[in-house]
């Protein structure tokens, strides 16, 4: 399904107008959240090359995958802003913005006049979002900081995996993306300051810094207990059962029983009343104690029942069950197809419709939307900088910038 809106005036963030200069995964992100709610976003890459991200990952007749995720619904510009040429742009685009997004490191911007100071003096009521891997304050502010650093950096390494087995990273880019969650909600904190005030801020955010907050109780329980969190594997260590478990069929299941009732139904399920009368399993406490021979118990169980049956069991009885979906098996599953979890869009790049994920959450009057999937390299250099700044074709040729066709 294709969700282009029908009135874009309808869109929460219709007439917020956001420069995006940043690069990766993080920042652009966050422009991304923003866009899909009706944002206009304009996206700054350098002529050339553009994006980084461009290159990650996989690729479809050489043009970028996850790029066109990323940087839906923005419209891509691109500028040197090393020279005075993308300097001057970026001021004049300053002026008629309500939110700047940067992630270079700390001090380039004011090394290339684009600093925040500078830039408040063009537009007072500016929201500069300010994403770096260790913050603009502080003994490492300088430091290179990307999402693998911020995760082994935040403790999340250190609980995840196999206690006699070394610390795992996850599968994706956790901390970036948890940090352009976070950049977006702060970014719109600062736009509700502002409409209040008539007052712009710079909102100072580390990528280690969101992941640190989401991460668990661990300050709370070492600051009051002296406790370590170790790794455990897929337990957790304040609820138990929650792990994962392999059917009969040879495929997987997660259980998690957080309440009592929950454990209760958990076992009419696998049919082992027998576990709620145990006293290793009396409570969460007690199961927290004999998590391992609980697991054991189980896996016994869960071992009996191919994965389809006892899902079925599993919705009948109202029981916290779900399956292990690889990507094939999420975009087969009745679920996401009724909450429209995956959009279908065009992409004129590649002439082709993408499937990616679809706007998260939805809102009753004035639901977001993707647009369009990331653009080409200066898709629309034209438009913003000949048709909008007033340049002409011989400024930007002088500056090395290409039109596209």
């Amino acid at each position: 399904m294709a969700v282009i809106p029908p009135d874009e005036a309808r869109a929460a963030l219709a007439g917020v107008k956001v420069l995006d200069l940043s690069n990766f995964l993080a920042a652009p992100m966050s422009a991304m959240f923003l866009a899909d709610f009706g944002a206009d976003v304009i996206k700054v890459e350098r002529p050339g090359s553009g994006d980084e991200v461009r290159y990650w990952g996989e690729n479809k007749n050489g043009v970028g995958l996850y790029f066109k995720v990323l940087n839906r619904g923005k419209r891509a510009i691109t500028l040197d802003l090393r020279t005075p040429f993308g300097q001057e742009a970026v001021k004049r685009l300053v002026a008629d913005m309500d939110v700047v997004v940067e992630n270079y490191r700390s001090g380039t911007l004011e090394k290339w006049g684009l600093g925040y100071d500078t830039l408040k003096r063009i537009n007072p009521g500016l929201v500069m979002m300010r994403v770096t891997g260790f913050g603009q304050t502080g003994p490492y502010r300088e430091r290179p900081g990307f999402g693998t650093l911020a995760e082994a950096f935040a403790g999340y390494a250190q609980i995840s995996g196999y206690p006699d087995q070394p610390p795992l990273l996850p599968g994706f880019g956790l901390a970036d993306s948890t940090t352009g969650l976070m950049a977006a909600f702060l970014a719109m904190v600062a736009l509700h300051h502002k409409r209040s005030t008539g007052e712009g801020q710079y909102v100072d955010l580390a990528i280690y810094e969101t992941l640190l907050t989401l991460i668990g109780p661990h300050v709370i329980n070492y600051d009051q207990l002296g406790m370590i969190q170790e790794r455990s594997g897929s337990r957790l260590p304040f609820t138990a059962p929650r792990n994962t478990y392999q059917t009969r069929d040879g495929k997987w299941l997660a259980i998690a029983g957080s309440a009592q009732s929950t454990f209760v139904r958990i076992c009419e399920v696998l049919e082992v009343p027998g576990l709620v009368d145990d006293p290793r399993f009396a409570d969460n406490r007690q199961r927290l104690k004999h998590v391992h021979d609980l697991d054991q118990a189980l896996q016994q169980a869960v071992g009996r029942f191919d994965l389809d049956d006892l899902l079925a069991r599993s919705a009948d009885l109202q029981s916290t069950m779900a399956p292990v979906n690889n990507v094939e098996q999420i975009l087969a599953d009745p679920q996401v197809q009724a909450r429209e979890n995956i959009a279908t869009v065009h992409d004129e790049e590649l002439d082709a419709p993408l499937r990616m994920q679809n706007v998260v959450g939805r809102l009753s009057a004035s639901p977001g939307a993707i647009r369009a999937p990331g653009p080409a390299l200066g898709r629309h250099n034209r438009e913003i900088l000949i048709e909008r700044l007033g340049y002409t074709e011989a400024d930007l040729q002088r500056a090395g910038i290409e039109l596209a066709d």
